[in-house]
């Protein structure tokens, strides 16, 4: 599918599973209160599609997909008949009605456990943590060598690259050094620490990545697979040969030799590749092609493949993948959490943030992953509104929350006034935060 159609479909995909979930925890508990449901809709505007239920509640899916709601019986929203006076929202006692506001964050909550459940038990298919070191960079300094193994970061142990970036992203955000265990290509194990502490303020992970230069080990450069009829095949390359140099250039690893090819190709498609075959060195001559493979941009191709690096996959039973489950939520709430920390005291920079064209982006790379990691996408984002949610922001349902607190506390609903204010400041910082986003997304797209 087209990068951006598949962005696009995934986005609708992800929003309309979160936001009917979120949606749905405030529809169950209102009912449960007694409170009369009006109106259920996934998304905002004009109705492309709605019915009406045999409770008398409409739904509907409509027009503008970022977000949703439920609509109740509310006083403030107009004359309401007598007859349906204890079905009313306002009404209800103020822990009735802190229950149906936390509803929503607190089903998102619950689909973030199922989703990484069964992400655990499926077994997410991932790299083991195997690296290399750009030269100069930070990780080069730290004495990152080429196939050393990390087994433990900032004292946590690690099984896969995820896991790894995973927990080096949380660590750059307070840019204080990082202690390292890694386990060298001769078995021997040492300890390291990566220099965060000298990573420039101000920047977003991405740019800190690139500084800190810590990436997967790449393949050796053997032909482990050699396409039939394709250029290398009819030069006489078989799979298992050493692929050792390109024009008379030597090359290291897998990587280096395809990189090797395109620039030498760009020169003169007929090219003089050094093999080893059984201990022997010879040159065979290849003409590489321009060619479209799997749906990537064109390039220049001789069809040999490398050797599969190795794989790490966490799968557990249903027991274990529910202890996972539990345990990566609370990792995962405590990151964002000392996420939004550090930005409110300038450690962390906002242009970390992203927005809709983020979500639409990772929906679609996740998704063609595979499974597990479009649940775990899933299950992510799903803490992240959960969390966005929660925050004591008026029009938000931590907003709400906050009025009812209040309200218990002075013994008397908060003024109309003061809720009106609230909304107004609420819908600024709101739109403040989205602006922020959509202005992140699109600088991260111009620069990449």
């Amino acid at each position: 599918m087209n990068p951006f159609f598949g962005s696009v479909f995934w986005l609708l995909v992800t929003l309309g599973v979160l936001v009917t979930f979120h949606e749905f925890g405030h529809y169950w508990v209102a009912r449960r209160c007694g409170v009369k449901v009006l109106r259920f809709s996934v998304g905002f505007g004009r109705a492309i599609w709605k019915r009406t239920g045999h409770d008398g509640t409409e739904y509907q899916v409509a027009a503008i997909p970022l977000g949703g709601y439920v609509k109740m019986l509310d006083a403030r929203e107009g004359e309401v008949d007598p007859a349906l006076a204890g079905q009313e929202f306002t009404g209800k006692p103020v822990w009735q009605r802190i229950a149906i506001v936390a509803a929503g964050p607190g089903f998102n909550l619950i689909f973030t456990i199922v989703a990484l459940w069964l992400m655990f038990m499926l077994g997410k298919p991932d790299a083991a943590p195997i690296v290399t070191a750009a030269p100069q960079s930070l990780a080069a300094t730290a004495g990152i060598r080429p196939g050393d193994r990390l087994l433990s970061v900032g004292g946590t142990p690690v099984a896969t690259w995820s896991d790894t970036m995973d927990t080096v992203a949380d660590a750059m955000l307070g840019r204080e050094p990082l202690p390292l265990r890694v386990r060298g290509q001769d078995g021997a194990e040492r300890p390291l620490v990566l220099p965060l502490e000298q990573l420039p303020a101000g920047q977003d992970v991405g740019q800190y990545f690139d500084r800190l230069g810590l990436k997967l080990a790449p393949p050796p450069a053997i032909a482990a697979t050699v396409d039939n009829g394709e250029p290398a095949a009819l030069a006489g390359i078989r799979g298992g040969d050493r692929l050792v140099s390109v024009n008379g250039q030597p090359v290291g690893d897998f990587a280096q030799f395809a990189r090797q090819v395109r620039e030498q190709a760009a020169k003169s498609p007929r090219l003089a590749v050094g093999i080893a075959r059984d201990g022997r060195a010879q040159t065979v001559e290849v003409t590489a092609k321009w060619a479209s493979l799997e749906g990537q941009s064109p390039r220049w191709v001789i069809g040999v493949r490398p050797p599969p690096g190795e794989q790490a996959v966490l799968r557990y039973g249903p027991a274990g993948a529910f202890a996972a489950a539990l345990h990566t939520t609370w990792e995962r709430t405590l990151s964002t959490f000392n996420m939004i920390g550090k930005m409110l005291s300038g450690q962390a920079s906002p242009r970390n943030l992203s927005g809709v064209i983020g979500i639409a982006q990772v929906a679609n790379a996740s998704a063609s992953m595979g499974p597990a990691w479009f649940l775990e996408f899933l299950a992510l984002v799903s803490l992240s509104l959960a969390i966005l949610n929660l925050l004591p922001i008026p029009v938000l349902d931590g907003g709400h929350l906050l009025y009812y607190l209040i309200e218990l506390v002075k013994g008397s609903p908060v003024s109309e006034r003061a809720m009106v204010i609230g909304q107004y400041i609420g819908l600024a910082l709101l739109f403040t935060l989205m602006g922020l986003e959509f202005y992140n997304d699109i600088h991260r797209m111009l620069l990449s």
